[in-house]
């Protein structure tokens, strides 16, 4: 089956979703080949996008046209392209071979294995949920007589929302929050108002790699600043700061997405500082905020040291659920009134029924959390306990919070782990993932959202899958390659 008239990616953005593909071998079709199956698999390459021609995907990775023609061969052999004279190539799944996970993306069947998702860093809903939705379904009778949009979000919701910031040391009034359809959507309703294409947004390396998208998206461009051991490097940022001139800087101070690094309330005055004298506004990314496994009380929110260059956003993702689709924002007042005002472009509001839903929750929201906070941080030391003896040269530290281990694997082969990984029924996300250009490949992120006996099974089955790349590097090669 064909796409002749699906959508395109260029040369360069292939190149750019590839990466580091050749850095530790030489150029070859295979290797090639792995990489772009990864993508379609990924997700990240869907079915039907055009691939680049031959001329231009070989200039821009600076290879032999025939390495790229024998790539397509391959990836048409395999059921993951298509072409047609006079029409190109376009990326296939192959008939019976893949299967959706129940995460998005493509997988192959891993023989006789059941896929363990280790891609998402995203718990399971808790029990709760369904008595909130219970409750909610009673205070829905109450809205169904009236128009049913609420463009700043329902009242109630707002309400609770305003009054754990102001709980948190940062006094907040309902007007000063907008609800939105996750934090990814409040990030892209910032950039839309206040970052013009060909910008700069700077942001620490690595970083949540959806929000890389977003910032590429508005044409705006990633400025990064690496991530330092323990945490951030001020004074590289500040020099970022006043060299780049960003107009916006998105950060993540609460259990870094994906570092798991934590900043303390010296450095988040420090930070404001910084951003006042370069007048350079900041979004602050609080997705984490109440993964908290220290039982220590938290550093204040970063808005509290200077309202007016912060705008922080939050998601129901982490603590409650994904399924929600529920985020927020807060910021001035009028900054708030701007994004009503420019929403109206995109949507008109989130669904009340959700909303209720999570203003239920956030009514009983320390009762569930210190449960779940147990609950992940037992898995957070099954996981790390499990990598302790079946993979013991990798090395990472273990956050005071977050869902998730940054995992130094020894070696440039995250990409090749991951394809090997889902060969033995686990899914990863590679290191490159989160880098800005497509580095970071020593890395792997390894989220502890599963219960405890799944976090042990992928572990058993990422160790087999790190001793057949082993023996694949020892082997001879099996045939030449092409260059």
């Amino acid at each position: 089956m064909g796409y002749p008239s699906a959508s395109h990616i260029t040369g360069r953005k292939l190149a750019e979703l590839l990466g580091s593909w050749s850095a530790d071998q030489r150029p070859s079709s295979q290797s090639l080949f792995q990489y772009v199956k990864q993508l379609v698999l990924d997700g990240r390459l869907p079915p039907g996008t055009r691939l680049p021609a031959e001329r231009d995907l070989a200039e821009t990775l600076g290879v032999s046209r025939t390495l790229v023609a024998r790539t397509l061969e391959r990836l048409r052999e395999s059921g993951f392209a298509e072409s047609r004279r006079g029409a190109g190539s376009w990326v296939t799944l192959p008939g019976g071979k893949c299967s959706p996970t129940p995460h998005g993306g493509w997988y192959p069947s891993a023989s006789g294995n059941e896929i363990i998702d280790l891609a998402q860093a995203t718990p399971t809903a808790p029990p709760e949920v369904g008595e909130a939705t219970d409750r909610a379904r009673l205070r829905l009778v109450e809205e169904i007589t009236g128009h049913g949009y609420h463009p700043q979000g329902h009242p109630v919701l707002r309400e609770r929302i305003a009054e754990r910031y102001s709980r948190r040391g940062l006094p907040t009034r309902p007007e000063q929050i907008l609800v939105t359809n996750g934090a990814q959507h409040a990030f892209a309703l910032v950039l839309r108002m206040l970052v013009a294409p060909g910008e700069r947004v700077l942001v620490e390396h690595p970083t949540y790699p959806n929000s890389l998208e977003a910032i590429r998206g508005t044409n705006a461009s990633p400025v990064a600043v690496p991530m330092v051991p323990g945490g951030w490097d001020l004074e590289l940022l500040e020099a970022t700061l006043r060299q780049s001139s960003p107009r916006l800087a998105y950060l993540i101070p609460e259990f870094q997405n994906p570092t798991g690094a934590l900043m303390g309330e010296a450095d988040r005055a420090r930070l404001v500082a910084m951003l006042r004298r370069s007048h350079t506004t900041a979004v602050i990314d609080e997705t984490l905020v109440e993964v908290d496994l220290t039982g220590s009380a938290p550093p204040p929110p970063v808005a509290s040291f200077a309202e007016r260059n912060v705008i922080t956003i939050g998601s129901a993702s982490k603590a409650f659920w994904g399924g929600l689709r529920l985020g927020w924002l807060r910021a001035p007042e009028d900054v708030v009134q701007r994004m009503v005002v420019g929403r109206a472009q995109l949507d008109l509001g989130c669904p009340v029924l959700e909303q209720l839903v999570l203003a239920e929750l956030l009514a009983d929201a320390e009762a569930i959390l210190a449960r779940r906070r147990e609950e992940w941080a037992a898995r957070r030391d099954c996981l790390a306990a499990a990598l302790g003896e079946h993979l013991p040269d990798w090395s990472f530290r273990v956050p005071d919070g977050g869902l998730s281990l940054w995992c130094d694997i020894g070696a440039p082969m995250g990409s090749r782990l991951v394809m090997a990984a889902a060969e033995h029924g686990v899914r990863l996300a590679p290191g490159s993932r989160f880098a800005v250009n497509g580095s970071q490949e020593s890395r792997v992120r390894l989220p502890y959202a599963l219960p405890e006996e799944h976090l042990v099974e992928a572990v058993r089955r990422l160790a087999k899958a790190v001793s057949a790349l082993g023996e694949v590097a020892a082997a001879p090669a099996l045939e030449p390659q092409v260059t």
